[in-house]
């Protein structure tokens, strides 16, 4: 049997194991180990599993997914998301659809702490779909908005996209950090638009909120102002140069634990359950970088990216063609696989292709976490629209789809200005690292 059967019939048995609900991490292990023992031999097949394993815990960078885990875990434990939600709510809350639009920038804000879409979607879904429901909102803006907004999560740093990506690829995290503050922006701002679109098509659909005075908006802003010192010093050191990445998660998730202390907004019992939460967390993670390490070699080893890049640039679509196909690969993959899975599996074998093209790393790196995003929205999977089923399980999964579709179409929107405006992308990290 050649290399390059194996290869294929590795990859087949990769997504039959992910059809058959095994966790990716062990599937990704398994195919690896067991294709690079029939291509190789056991003995070379074991030293990639010893030498990927230790590398990859190892790997210093790494540390900026259980600190800003950690961080993300204890601003959620203290019950800090309230606040920022509260602060979003008193500047928008008068708009049509105000609450819709402060959930969004409420889960804009919390991505900024998390880095994790799932975090911010149950965290901000639990403070804000009371309220939305309490005031006649309908079901599928609600949801919608909590949904959508909960991608911001995987784009906005720290995201754990980012630090996956820069693993898999050896790009700068710090660069890959800068580059998703702007576009993260500006999907905040589509979606707030979505919004009021939606609300003048159907103005029942989010009436709109009590008006505040100045002095008010600022009271209700106070409880907040912490948090987001923590968020604008951690994430604007690096920028600043004053921290690495990883000495910013470090110090964050520091301040973090320091100002839930000094609020009394936790004790010691929540700070465990913060602590042990993050380490399930984060040993998945790990596990799924060690995976996608023992993998990667089996695939160069069947020449199987070769034999990929060299039949997409043989389709003469061009540059911009060929990176169309790649995105529509992705979007149909969304639609079946979990978004850090399909990140480890597709972008060791996309890389080379785009970088081949003339494109910019970086810039590739924010396209792809958009349209992993799309995916966590887009039926029959999208992870964010089951996330936010579990918050308001009285909506059917049918409306939550339908109330995702017009943020939906922000989000294609907000690609598309990307592509054609790759500055968005990479305006901040070239200004910095010049």
């Amino acid at each position: 049997m050649s290399g390059l059967l194996i290869g294929l019939v590795g990859i087949a048995a990769l997504f039959g194991l992910l059809i058959l609900r095994t966790p990716v991490a062990f599937a990704m292990l398994i195919v690896g180990f067991v294709g690079t023992w029939l291509v190789r031999g056991f003995g070379p097949a074991g030293g990639v599993l010893i030498t990927e394993t230790f590398s990859t815990v190892a790997n210093d960078s790494l540390i900026v997914v259980p600190m800003f885990i950690l961080l993300g875990n204890v601003a959620s434990a203290a019950g800090f998301s309230r606040g920022l939600y509260d602060a979003a709510n008193a500047w928008v809350g008068r708009m049509r659809g105000g609450l819709a639009s402060a959930s969004v920038l409420g889960c804009a804000a919390f991505s900024a702490v998390s880095g994790s879409s799932v975090a911010t979607a149950v965290t901000i879904g639990k403070v804000a779909l009371p309220e939305m429901r309490r005031l006649g909102y309908s079901s599928g803006l609600a949801t919608g908005a909590v949904a959508a907004g909960g991608t911001l999560g995987f784009l906005i740093p720290p995201s754990t996209g980012f630090v996956l990506y820069a693993i898999l690829t050896e790009e700068s995290i710090g660069r890959l950090f800068m580059a998703g503050i702007l576009p993260g922006l500006m999907l905040t701002l589509l979606f707030m638009l979505t919004v009021w679109l939606v609300t003048l098509a159907d103005p029942k659909a989010g009436p709109k909120g009590e008006k505040l005075t100045l002095r008010e908006k600022l009271a209700a802003t106070v409880p907040s102002a912490p948090l987001i010192a923590v968020i604008l010093l951690s994430i604007g050191g690096i920028y600043a140069g004053v921290f690495t990445p990883v000495e910013a998660s470090a110090v964050g998730a520091a301040l973090v634990i320091i100002l839930a202390f000094a609020r009394r907004a936790i004790g010691w019992k929540q700070l465990w359950e913060a602590v042990t939460e993050t380490v399930k967390t984060s040993a998945m993670l790990y596990m799924i970088m060690v995976g996608a390490n023992v993998l990667n070699p089996f695939l160069a080893l069947t020449d199987i990216p070769t034999m990929l890049g060299e039949t997409l640039t043989g389709l003469g679509l061009g540059a911009y063609g060929t990176l169309a196909l790649i995105l529509l690969t992705y979007v149909i993959l969304g639609m079946f696989l979990d978004g850090l899975a399909m990140l480890v599996l597709t972008v060791p074998m996309f890389f080379p292709i785009v970088t081949g093209l003339g494109f910019d790393p970086i810039w590739f790196g924010v396209v792809v976490v958009i349209v992993i995003e799309m995916g966590m929205i887009t039926p029959p999977v999208g992870l964010n629209v089951f996330v936010v089923k579990s918050v308001a399980d009285d909506v059917p999964m049918a409306t939550i789809f339908k109330g995702v579709t017009p943020f939906l179409i922000a989000m294609l929107l907000g690609l598309l200005l990307i592509i054609a405006m790759p500055q968005i992308a990479l305006l901040l990290p070239n200004s910095m690292y010049g």
